[in-house]
């Protein structure tokens, strides 16, 4: 009798290990795996992955690389919308797992596989993203995730692969880490509680710069495309970033949030590209928008960062936001000054060519060539005449101290 085929998402890890060899041995199917890069491996890293994959047993291993769909799908939407969930979060994971979840889904047709397997533990919002997807576009492939299925722990799981013969850094598993081009996970056993901090040594990159470093980040209509004066594409704008910015130890923070199915959940991240380009972008257009624009942005970039987050991209409406955010980026073209000290960033001014703080109108607090006293005393009374009358009429003894 012939095998049942099966696409494994593989990442290298614990649990993508234990699912390639659990499938192959016990549910006797042909494993074919594929990792799908984001961004956040290089190729050396890509071809330890194969050799771990092929050394687990699979028949074989595809590199499927989605950077710049991945990018250009959604990265920069983010990018325009300012996106950082709960203030922090740059929704590094949140976004990725759709578009690993898309090329699965495509090369799984392209292959003829019947079924998707994935790592995902029944306690997380990734078993959502990858299900959602592969249900909306491939309806006819079914979803197969033994960890959800048999509610295996880690040390269980390692137990199993060691008795299986696998021989894998088991010290180096004690933290779970996902890496993109738009930043790093990391989850551990202090991220299972509220009160641990995430060690140093649990991020992927280590701190060691000290003093501080000045550095200059480019826009064209909205999208990085400089560092430094050196023009680059936006993808290699962001790698480049995040090497001389990370060893400061810039863009860690533990991310806090609700879940997509309705638990709190914990996780360390490493974005230091994301976190930078993001306030950059944010000085830039604060600089070049309007008080609406920038107020409606706003509102639009929360709904799309949150739809990202709960596995509502493929949803219509997204495309609606996109073409809003878009719009808005006419004018954010210019580059921004930014600072790094140890842990920390800042910016240090912003240069454009339609810079709305413009010295030809008014100096802010000193002088004003647009307008006379006489007309500011007339404005505010029509400002206030709204004010005026209702406190007229109901009084005003509540707002005195």
């Amino acid at each position: 009798m012939e095998k049942k085929q099966v696409l494994l998402a593989l990442s290298g890890g614990l649990d993508t290990s234990f699912c390639a060899v659990y499938l192959r041995g016990e549910k006797n199917m042909e494993v074919h795996s594929a990792i799908v890069n984001t961004g956040g491996f290089p190729q050396e890293e890509l071809d330890r992955i194969e050799a771990h994959a092929l050394r687990l047993g699979v028949a074989s291993h595809q590199v499927l690389d989605v950077t710049a769909e991945y990018y250009n799908r959604c990265v920069r939407f983010m990018i325009f919308g300012n996106v950082l969930r709960n203030r922090s979060y740059p929704l590094s994971v949140s976004s990725e797992r759709t578009f690993q979840a898309i090329a699965l889904v495509e090369y799984a047709r392209k292959k003829g596989f019947k079924y998707i397997a994935h790592g995902s533990t029944a306690a997380g919002n990734d078993q959502v993203r990858f299900d959602l997807v592969i249900q909306v576009l491939a309806p006819e492939i079914e979803v197969i995730t033994p960890i959800r299925e048999l509610a295996i722990s880690r040390e269980d799981e390692i137990d199993y692969l060691k008795k299986s013969g696998v021989e894998m850094n088991w010290s180096k598993l004690e933290y779970s880490i996902n890496q993109g081009i738009w930043g790093t996970s990391v989850g551990g056993k202090e991220t299972l509680r509220s009160g641990d901090e995430l060690p140093s040594e649990a991020y992927p990159t280590p701190m060691e710069k000290t003093g501080t470093e000045t550095l200059t980040i480019g826009f064209d209509q909205g999208e990085p495309v400089s560092l430094n004066g050196q023009i680059l594409e936006p993808v290699m704008v962001i790698s480049e970033l995040d090497k001389l910015a990370a060893p400061w130890g810039v863009g860690r923070d533990v991310h806090v949030g609700d879940t997509i199915i309705g638990i709190k959940g914990r996780v360390g991240f490493e974005a230091a590209a994301a976190r930078i380009i993001i306030d950059a972008h944010l000085a830039l257009e604060k600089h070049v928008l309007t008080k609406w624009q920038l107020h409606w942005k706003e509102q639009t970039g929360q709904w799309y960062g949150m739809f990202v987050h709960e596995a509502q991209y493929l949803e219509p409406v997204m495309r609606d936001l996109e073409a809003f955010l878009e719009s808005t980026q006419k004018n954010v073209t210019g580059e921004v000054g930014i600072r790094l000290r140890p842990y920390s960033f800042s910016v240090t001014g912003v240069e454009s060519p339609h810079d709305l703080m413009n010295a030809s109108f008014a100096t802010y607090g000193e002088m004003n060539r647009a307008w006379t006293a006489g007309e500011v005393d007339g404005y505010t009374k029509i400002l206030g005449n709204q004010q005026r009358i209702w406190y007229a009429v109901n009084g005003s003894e509540d707002m005195l101290l």
